[in-house]
């Protein structure tokens, strides 16, 4: 491999890694927000009912709205990098991850000015406001959710990259569709379930049911996004295979799918 190949393989990972990271910790942070899906669109909440006892519509976390980038990043640095690359990044992101929800449980801690809470001490429309309580309640999130986000992220992932290229066995080059579907159909069911159930069933008090219920719901969502996106990896296929050139696109193909071990 000669130094402008080897210098846009690595520029292709820099870039793909960025957008994998940021989005992952983004996601991570802005979770906390809870919105409906049915009544940003305009619709009524669909009211579903789970077992006879809880009542359920499309609300999902904020963060779900930006993950969909993080399946189809991982399926490409999959299809170019391998498990190698997948892992690589994989867990320098879970890292920052922690990392950043220690920075935050530190700055929550701090006391905060006197003015900071005096400037900000009413709404515009004049009713009292804490910012100081608003600010540490968004961006504190527990121990247990911590744990389970991390721990999803991290099965999620390593089930993701084998399946994938378990799947690309089979279907050889062809089929991306088939490959990053179906990776994606079975790490996110792990995940969806994964990190409900150590947040809010081991360190939280949900029910076993209400696990069950929350995470179909939060699994129909990703997958109906992920089949949607499917087209958005073709083109980025494409864009790379160009930027890469013909020989180099499939010298790394070719490379990352040699490891099909699980770890």
């Amino acid at each position: 491999m000669n130094k402008s190949q080897n210098s846009r393989k690595t520029n292709l990972f820099i870039i793909l890694g960025s957008i994998f990271l940021t989005n992952a910790i983004l996601a991570e942070i802005i979770g906390v927000k809870i919105f409906s899906a049915e009544k940003t669109l305009g619709f009524d909440p669909v009211n579903w009912t789970f077992f006879g006892e809880y009542l359920l519509d499309f609300n999902l976390t904020a963060g779900a709205v930006i993950w969909p980038v993080v399946f189809i990043t991982t399926d490409i640095i999959n299809e170019y990098f391998g498990k190698k690359g997948v892992k690589k990044i994989s867990f320098l992101t879970a890292g920052l991850i922690a990392y950043a929800f220690i920075v935050i449980s530190v700055v929550t801690a701090l006391t905060p000015a006197d003015f900071w809470l005096d400037v900000n001490a009413t709404t515009p429309d004049g009713e009292s406001f804490d910012i100081s309580y608003a600010f540490n309640t968004i961006f504190r999130q527990g121990l247990g959710i911590i744990i389970g986000s991390l721990t999803a992220f991290l099965l999620g992932q390593l089930i993701d990259v084998y399946v994938f290229q378990k799947l690309r066995a089979v279907t050889g080059e062809n089929k991306i569709w088939l490959r990053a579907t179906g990776s994606t159909l079975v790490s996110q069911f792990i995940d969806s379930f994964v990190v409900l159930g150590i947040a809010f069933y081991v360190f939280g008090n949900w029910s076993l049911s209400q696990i069950v219920a929350v995470g179909i719901m939060n699994y129909i969502y990703k997958m109906t996004v992920a089949i949607v996106l499917t087209p958005l990896l073709y083109l980025a296929h494409g864009v790379i295979d160009r930027y890469l050139g013909k020989e180099l696109a499939e010298e790394m193909i070719e490379e990352a799918s040699e490891n099909k071990a699980f770890f």
